[in-house]
């Protein structure tokens, strides 16, 4: 009977490894072809981590030696392959369909060569952070992932002065307006970093909020954040937040930023990019903020379309507090200053979004231009320098930030079909739908008459942009504002051109007004 029990249970374990051993076989042929790029500890790591990974994912088939420093021909009884030509060859010659970079002594500029030689040849391109000691294997296998657009900008990591800005936000109450857009949401996880006493987050998009205070509540911060639903055109409701929370530092992100939407609504524009930052600035002055730091554009230079103007008009607001501040030589005065940047990749209605959504339909990719290029960061990236600018002014600059290289469209748009696994012109098409109104081909950083002053940070520097007297440009804003009331395009559009002279529509109705 036991022997008879012993033998059956033996049957059903070889039965099942034949199984598994069986399946597994037949798994590893579906799964893609894949070498990994080095052949150090960091490498080594991921390839055990991936192997022990259930569900595989990867069948891995060998390492890459780029130097040939390795002495031994195998490890994991896998291949090592030396490198002679340019990887996609050798990635031909194993049959291989994508490759992880794991070779911790790569510099950035060596791996944006060997993505761009695979994407060239439509290889799969993955990455992974260098491994620590205490990392387990299931941490290491999940921290693989595809190579994505943010990772091709030829961009180095920020230093931050950590010091100046835990001064200014640690244990203090900070206001975020705009708190649950792409910017403003950022801007408050990097706050949190900083120890501050309370977070008021206002926005007033109900669900955007919503889900921004739900991701606070996972991580544990709920109790620092109060979150505030409020339109900052609404000048008393925003008074109440002042006197109820008496924040002490500002971050002002708050604002309409659609092109084609402001250039077709432009009292909208006005009432929330003008109206609404004149109210938190007016406010923040009564209430004696410490700080209060404005995110702009480089669609407020030299503008072209509705919406970049209504910026400089806020700008050159923000920036008139501050003279009338320095003329009335108030020491406990709010300190003014403005951030301008470029575009940000990933934010909401950016073309990366757009072009993601496109891709994922099946095309095609919408480009206005052939010719039309950007300035690009990341959000993170945006959100620090934000903070470090904060931290370091003293009243009245405009801080512009390095935006690395400009990019043009159609090259990013080829990229990204390019990492989603197609071909360009082939399995996604890219159409060419002409300038939107408003828009230009290029954007720039600085006014025509602005000079740049250098800082500490080799990334930041100051515009030097013409200050006007705080008592004219009020009495212009306020009639802007009563214009924009009414609703009457054409009038708003003059008024605005007006206050801001350097202010030429493009591809746009208004053009006739600059005549």
């Amino acid at each position: 009977m036991v022997l008879s029990f012993c033998g059956l249970f033996l049957y059903r374990v070889v039965v099942k490894q034949v199984f598994e051993h069986f399946f597994s076989e037949k798994n590893d042929l579906k799964l893609p072809r894949t070498l990994i790029y080095g052949t150090d500890a960091n490498a080594l790591s991921v390839a055990k981590a991936l192997k022990l990974e259930v569900p595989s994912r990867f069948k891995i088939v060998g390492f890459v030696d780029k130097n040939s420093q390795n002495s031994s021909k195998r490890m994991m009884d896998l291949p090592i392959l030396i490198l002679k030509k340019k990887l996609p060859t050798l990635m031909r010659s194993v049959n291989a369909e994508g490759v992880i970079i794991a070779d911790k002594s790569l510099s950035k500029e060596e791996r944006l060569v060997i993505v761009e030689q695979c994407l060239e040849f439509n290889y799969k391109v993955y990455i992974v952070p260098l491994i620590t000691d205490w990392e387990n294997q299931k941490e290491i296998s999940q921290k693989v992932k595809s190579i994505q657009i943010e990772d091709l900008l030829d961009r180095k990591p920020i230093v931050l002065d950590g010091k100046a800005i835990s001064k200014q936000l640690k244990d203090k109450t900070i206001l975020i307006t705009g708190a649950a857009g792409s910017i403003g949401s950022e801007i408050v996880r990097q706050v949190l970093l900083f120890k501050p006493k309370t977070i008021i987050a206002l926005d007033q998009a109900e669900t955007p909020l919503h889900n921004l205070s739900l991701e606070l509540i996972n991580l544990g911060a709920d109790e620092k954040i109060i979150t505030v639903v409020a339109d900052i055109r609404n000048k008393d409701m925003m008074n109440s937040v002042f006197k109820n929370h008496k924040p002490e530092v500002v971050f002002h992100a708050a604002a309409y930023k659609h092109v084609p939407l402001m250039e077709e609504n432009p009292s909208q524009a006005i009432l929330t990019n003008v109206e609404g930052t004149k109210n938190i600035a007016d406010l923040s002055c009564m209430f004696k903020v410490k700080n209060f730091v404005m995110v702009s554009t480089d669609k407020a230079v030299n503008p072209s379309n509705v919406m970049g103007a209504s910026k400089r008009i806020a700008e050159k607001y923000v920036q008139s507090l501050q003279l009338k501040a320095n003329a009335e030589r108030d020491a406990k005065s709010t300190k003014f200053i403005t951030t301008r940047f470029g575009n940000v990749l990933g934010s909401n209605g950016s073309v990366v979004p757009l072009f993601t959504k496109q891709i994922a339909a099946g095309g095609p990719i919408t480009i206005t231009h052939p010719e039309i290029i950007r300035y690009f960061m990341t959000i993170p990236e945006a959100c620090q320098l934000v903070l470090e600018a904060g931290a370091m002014g003293k009243g009245g600059e405009i801080y512009i930030f390095d935006m690395g290289k400009p990019v043009k469209i159609i090259d990013l748009a080829r990229k990204m079909i390019k990492l989603a696994g197609f071909i360009p012109d082939q399995d996604i098409k890219i159409k060419i739908v002409g300038l939107r109104p408003g828009e230009k081909l290029y954007e720039e950083l600085l006014n025509d008459t602005s000079k740049t002053i250098p800082t500490h940070h080799h990334k930041i520097m100051i515009a030097e942009e013409i200050q006007e007297e705080f008592e004219v440009l009020h009495d212009e804003i306020e009639e802007l504002i009563t214009i924009a009331n009414f609703h009457k395009k054409d009038a708003i559009v003059s008024k605005m051109k007006k206050i801001v002279p350097e202010f030429k529509s493009m591809n746009s109705t208004y053009e006739a007004l600059d005549k």
